[in-house]
């Protein structure tokens, strides 16, 4: 499989470092290995949802309970969760680290992708949520952190692009 098993690593640590102890996501290729080191840690609590917009009420409780967590989902599904995201964690101030699979953008050899990149950025800003791009494996770790620093510090969204660069492994 393509996508990097060693950089979802990277990935999937740094959410530990930053204190995420439960992930909610719906399957998606670049987020393949991600889930499956979230299930497999013992100290992680994983949750699979049917739609994203499940993983905001689900985050929501996290955070009443005292726990940190992230939402995995691809750039469709943001777009597809909006509802949640503004009536409920931009309305209610609640801190959500969103880590989004940016399909659709630079590199995007998927057609059906394509849409969606064109917009992510567009509404992510639209709604005032702040985002970084995740593409140098090095940097992922200090941008995780400051990304769940910024979440819990003003109680909103936060959204970290998962780029094409950082996720996909070209065959050799």
């Amino acid at each position: 499989m393509p996508v990097s098993e060693s950089n979802s690593r990277v990935v999937y640590e740094a959410l530990k470092a930053s204190g995420i102890r439960l992930v909610s996501a719906l399957p998606e290729t670049w987020l393949v290995h991600l889930i499956r080191m979230a299930e497999e840690d013992p100290s992680t609590i994983l949750v699979r949802v049917a739609k994203e917009e499940e993983g905001i009420g689900i985050s929501t409780g996290a955070h009443f309970a005292g726990l940190r967590s992230a939402l995995l989902m691809q750039n469709h599904g943001f777009l597809q969760s909006i509802n949640g995201i503004t009536s409920l964690a931009l309305l209610y101030k609640i801190p959500l680290l969103m880590l989004i699979s940016d399909r659709g953008y630079l590199g995007e050899r998927d057609p059906w992708q394509t849409e969606g990149g064109k917009f992510t950025r567009r509404v992510l800003d639209a709604l005032g949520i702040v985002r970084d791009d995740l593409v140098e494996r090095d940097r992922v770790p200090a941008q995780v952190a400051k990304g769940m620093t910024l979440a819990q510090s003003s109680l909103s969204p936060v959204a970290l692009l998962l780029s094409r660069d950082l996720m996909w492994e070209e065959p050799a």
